[in-house]
C-alpha cells in the first residue's frame, strides 16, 4: 500500500498529551486503534469528520495535525 502524500503530527502530538496511547486516542475519535496506527503511519488518510474530531481531541487546529506535501512544497517556494 502506498504512503499519502498528507504528513501528520499525530505521534508528537500524543506524547505532548499526557503520553496518550492510540487506544485511548481511538476511543476518543470513535475508531478503532488500527485506523489511528495506520493514519499516524500515512498508510491512510483520513475522512474529513475524523481528521476533525483527531484535531479536537487535542484541542489544536487540523493543520496542527495534518499537513498536506504538495502545500507545504509551494509555501517553501
Amino acid at each position: 500500500m502506498a504512503s499519502t502524500s498528507i504528513k501528520n503530527n499525530i505521534r508528537r502530538l500524543r506524547f505532548d498529551t499526557n503520553e496518550m496511547t492510540q487506544q485511548a486516542l481511538a476511543e476518543a475519535v470513535g475508531v478503532t486503534r488500527q485506523t489511528i496506527i495506520a493514519i499516524e503511519h500515512g498508510k491512510y488518510s483520513p475522512s474529513l469528520e475524523i481528521a476533525f474530531r483527531i484535531a479536537a481531541a487535542f484541542h489544536v487546529a487540523m493543520d496542527d495535525v495534518f499537513i498536506h506535501e504538495e502545500t507545504e512544497r509551494s509555501l517553501k517556494r
